[in-house]
């Protein structure tokens, strides 16, 4: 009767561990992504940084100062431009080793209405090269460029002195697909509304040596910036909504002119998606799909293994911070971190460098940036490229251009050649 019972207890305790085994190695969906619980979002092309001056710091921007490309990292540093307005075009190969016709392109502009307030504005267009569509036979049915865009309207303005926020409103648009139709469901084009929050502090000071007595002038500042807070967008039904890439940037600057000709700028940007993590759902036994609960008819999430990411915006924005399968761990590794060197030699000639860190289980972008800036009389060239490490890049092998144009150099050299006319032709100046 004794060795029946042990008998019985080992069967029972080898029932229990098979069970417990098959379910921690077969049954769930972290063996089967071997620790890589990267996020995805709808419309990516909305987190591509769109200047060549930023992508030459490593994507670090939000508290660059005089950044005519204010509109997409941090509005509120528009009012603290030293110039009254500009506008700046950008341009983007992606994927140029594989690809000749897809890119980024970027149109931005912002004006100061006077000392305290500014407007800007924006538009980011997608192309995705051309696709042919075809039938279950091979035969083709036509062609197709997919594109997305973004077009942004914002306004920023000053509390103090030294401190600014601003807010944009942003319409995306994203067709992929163009209508084509997959097993009767049609693939429509998404729509999205979408706005930002920003904030800015900056702040001059002296600095003096007190071996040379020699004085530098300092300056530093702060950003921060909430974007993309929106809709969700989807391509075919409500049923498959997809999070847009909202998005929270934190980071500071500080820039040390040391004569008259020369100056250097550092700058720091931490950058976390406001979007829920992917939890790890249970797997039926022979590891084909997930396995669903019989009432809710939602896949199942074992305890422990995250949080259910089909949430609301606001919930899910809250909801980032906390909700990742590895704890407090998985959180730290989803903020990326850029980092961005400036010198700059007369106000005219610039040299950059940068780095970004992405951890490797949320995507392994690992990346070094170079680039120059040029500005003569009106007009400015930014160029920027990147050196990947960890793993390939669609942008390497790549240059990137940024061509600014400068509304106050233009009005002055206006005025100036006014005045020599002027002058040859002896006519008084009202």
């Amino acid at each position: 009767m004794l060795n029946f019972k042990k008998f019985s207890l080992v069967i029972i305790a080898s029932q229990i561990f098979t069970a417990s085994f098959s379910q921690t190695k077969t049954i769930t969906t972290k063996d089967l992504q071997n620790g890589q619980n990267s996020i995805s979002t709808a419309v990516p092309f909305l987190g591509i940084s769109p200047d060549a001056r930023a992508a030459a710091l490593g994507d670090a921007g939000v508290a660059m100062p005089d950044d005519i490309n204010a509109m997409h990292w941090n509005l509120a540093k528009a009012p603290f431009n030293t110039k009254n307005g500009a506008v700046a075009i950008s341009y983007t190969p992606w994927l140029r080793n594989l690809v000749p016709d897809i890119s980024l392109s970027y149109l931005t502009a912002y004006y100061k209405l006077d000392k305290r307030s500014a407007v800007a504005g924006s538009l980011r267009y997608f192309s995705l090269g051309q696709i042919q569509f075809t039938d279950n036979y091979g035969a083709s049915t036509g062609n197709f460029t997919p594109n997305e865009f973004a077009l942004d309207l914002g306004y920023a303005t000053k509390l103090t002195e030294k401190f600014s926020l601003g807010v944009a409103f942003r319409y995306i648009y994203s067709n992929l697909a163009g209508g084509f139709n997959q097993s009767q469901t049609p693939i429509d084009a998404g729509t999205s509304y979408a706005g930002d929050i920003s904030a800015y502090y900056k702040n001059n000071a002296v600095y003096r040596d007190k071996t040379t007595k020699k004085k530098y002038n300092l300056n530093y500042g702060f950003g921060a910036v909430i974007s993309n807070i929106g809709s969700k967008l989807t391509y075919t039904s409500a049923q498959n909504e997809n999070f847009i890439p909202i998005n929270f940037r934190l980071g500071g600057y500080a820039n040390i002119d040391l004569d008259e000709y020369n100056s250097v700028a550092i700058m720091v940007d931490a950058n976390k998606l406001l979007v829920p993590t992917n939890p790890y759902y249970l797997r039926n036994k022979s590891n084909t799909a997930d396995s669903l609960d019989y009432k809710t008819k939602k896949p199942i999430i074992p305890a422990g293994s995250g949080m259910d990411p089909n949430v609301p915006v606001v919930q899910g924005m809250i909801q980032s911070f906390y909700d990742a399968p590895g704890g407090f761990d998985e959180e730290m590794a989803e903020i990326n971190i850029s980092t961005g060197l400036e010198y700059w030699y007369n106000k005219q000639f610039a040299l950059r460098g940068g780095y970004f860190h992405e951890p490797a289980t949320k995507g392994n972008r690992q990346y070094a940036t170079f680039g120059v800036g040029l500005r003569y009389n009106v007009f400015g060239l930014d160029v920027a490229y990147i050196w990947p490490f960890a793993q390939r890049h669609p942008l390497e092998n790549t240059l990137r251009f940024t061509l600014t144009f400068d509304f106050d150099a233009f009005v002055e050299q206006k005025d100036e050649n006014t005045k020599k006319r002027a002058k040859a032709e002896d006519v008084p100046i009202e």
